[in-house]
């Protein structure tokens, strides 16, 4: 177990919903980034189509806490 955690923020986008904008931020992260800890999302913004009047894109914004490898 480690002492310390590092944590970094970054933005997932769907056209899907907000729960699927973080799962797509989450599931990019963990491409390259071993040993999630957890997240928090801290925001949740949209792109609104002006004809229609619906939701486009649904961003969320997430930090993403890992732990420190120690060598």
């Amino acid at each position: 177990m480690t002492d310390v955690a590092k944590v970094i923020e970054i933005v997932g986008s769907s056209n899907q919903g907000w729960e699927d904008a973080v799962q797509v931020a989450l599931d990019e992260a963990s491409k390259t980034i071993h040993g999630i800890t957890g997240l928090e999302v801290i925001d949740m913004t949209g792109k609104v189509d002006p004809s229609s009047g619906k939701i486009e894109i649904y961003r969320a914004t997430v930090k993403i806490a890992f732990g420190v490898q120690h060598s």
